[in-house]
């Protein structure tokens, strides 16, 4: 049939076209964008999960960002303390050079002091002056507050803490096993080393954590003379005297396991045949765990020369802290997990008294990083920054490191100092390194390993992004050639289909 006023086929060639031309410009459009999805209408779901995606990216990136800013503040603070402990290592060497009493002038030993005094110096201008971005690193303003410190708490060291902003941390410890001295006692039955003739001597080696020493005693020795003579020479021995009753107890300076005392009878001297009318007193025994001045088990009852070192270790103090097993040496108490690394030094009296300690409580401060995409307490971590200036390096039991200065009770103009001064440069150094190598554990362990985890999961993220959201160049090239040619053949089929209602003018004649 032959109608001009609908043109079927021209219709239906129309509609065609212009489905084939919305393919063609969907395909340009996507070529051109380098986007399979471009709008909501291109794929709903897939809009979603890759707009889920681009926020996963985002975060990660910001994560990123965060830790390699993180990397870049512990290099700087390290970069301080490394100049410190050079300068801490200046100083021990010219404390030593001070010892040197008799080698020394007076202007050579004013000259060192005054080095020491610039050294100090440099040391409290580095920690005030070391900052990132305007904010200081090394004076304290990162370091952890705390307040209800417990008396029985000598000293502390809060390395890193989690807790919520504006919440208080309370550090609780349980003491469930006592710190103890190695030691024995002596027990000579008398106010004196009585021996069986005047002429003999009672002869014993004592040795300790940091020597051994031989002492030699003769007859009708009493026992405070005895006592001093000992500690006279406990700095080389690790091991002082006190009198208990009718006998020296001999003890470690210190608690834990690293320190012990050793006995061996050398010369008798015929100390149990003197003594053996004031009874059965006479020897050396054990002492007990809850009193170190009292005798427990007999060692050697006899004091015989023959019998062999007999030696006795002390022991560390067990605990645990906010329900997590520490460690303990000597009175001193650390856990380190992912909650709390912390070390606390309780005093002699706690140590050894099982029980329960409400240590101190964290107020808030610490150098907060948030090294995860969410920002959230499992992903900060809280650092301790202490003040490194003179007046903080150094502990109450030794002194610190600005008493080594001018006027201070350590200067090492007084040769009597140079000892006490020594130490406490040595306690400065060793703290200095713990405070660095506990940066590099934090920049080796976490931030680099978290920096390599993240861009690995940048990359993944990015990949399934792309799977999703991202034009398939070669599946749409060939999509766009296909959509050319249906244009094209239904242009073609749209002018025949108009051009054949020009046959119905030839019926018209």
């Amino acid at each position: 049939m032959s109608r001009i006023n609908s043109n079927i086929t021209s219709l239906i060639a129309q509609r065609v076209l212009g489905q084939n031309n919305q393919l063609l410009s969907k395909s340009l459009e996507r070529l051109s964008t380098g986007l399979r999805i471009n709008r909501g209408g291109d794929d709903p779901a897939g809009l979603i999960v890759s707009e889920r995606l681009r926020q996963e990216k985002s975060r990660l990136t910001a994560a990123i960002g965060n830790s390699e800013r993180a990397d870049q503040i512990v290099n700087i603070a390290e970069g301080g303390l490394v100049e410190i402990s050079n300068l801490l290592l200046e100083a021990q060497s010219l404390v030593s050079q001070n010892g040197n009493d008799a080698g020394l002038s007076s202007d050579e030993k004013e000259a060192n002091q005054q080095q020491v005094d610039q050294i100090l110096s440099t040391i409290d201008r580095i920690a005030a002056v070391t900052t990132f971005n305007g904010l200081k690193l090394l004076n304290g303003g990162f370091d952890f507050n705390t307040s209800s410190v417990s008396t029985s708490v000598s000293d502390f060291e809060i390395n890193a803490a989690k807790f919520a902003d504006n919440v208080n941390l309370d550090v609780n410890v349980i003491i469930t096993q006592s710190a103890q001295h190695g030691g024995f006692l002596l027990s000579f039955a008398a106010n004196n080393i009585n021996l069986s003739a005047a002429g003999n001597s009672f002869s014993i080696e004592l040795a300790g954590s940091k020597g051994t020493r031989q002492f030699t005693f003769g007859s009708g020795t009493t026992l405070a003379a005895a006592r001093d003579s000992i500690n006279a020479f406990k700095t080389a021995t690790g091991v002082s005297a006190s009198i208990s009753g009718t006998g020296l107890v001999v003890k470690s300076d210190e608690f834990g396991s690293d320190q012990f005392v050793s006995v061996s009878v050398l010369t008798d001297g015929g100390i149990n045949d003197a003594t053996a009318g004031a009874g059965a007193t006479a020897g050396i025994y054990d002492l007990t765990s809850t009193d170190e001045s009292t005798a427990n088990t007999t060692v050697n009852s006899t004091f015989v020369a023959a019998n062999s070192v007999i030696r006795d270790a002390g022991q560390d103090i067990g605990a645990s802290v906010n329900g997590s097993a520490a460690r303990g040496k000597g009175l001193e108490v650390s856990v380190s997990n992912d909650a709390l690394d912390i070390k606390i030094t309780v005093n002699s009296t706690a140590g050894t008294t099982p029980g329960n300690l409400n240590a101190l409580t964290i107020t808030g401060g610490g150098a907060k990083f948030n090294l995860g995409t969410d920002v959230t307490l499992a992903n900060q971590i809280r650092l301790g920054l202490p003040n490194v200036a003179a007046r903080n390096l150094g502990n109450v039991a030794l002194g610190f490191l600005n008493d080594v200065g001018t006027g201070g009770s350590l200067s090492i103009i007084n040769s009597n100092n140079v000892d006490g001064a020594q130490q406490v440069v040595g306690e400065a150094i060793d703290q200095v390194s713990k405070i660095r190598g506990r940066l590099g554990a934090f920049q080796g362990n976490v931030i680099q390993s978290t920096i390599r985890s993240l861009n690995i999961a940048f990359e993944n993220t990015s990949a399934a992004e792309s799977l999703i959201r991202d034009t398939d160049f070669a599946k749409e090239t060939a999509e766009l050639t296909r959509s050319q040619i249906l244009v094209q053949a239904a242009s073609s089929a749209l002018s025949l289909s108009n051009n054949s209602s020009q046959n119905v003018l030839g019926l018209l004649g």
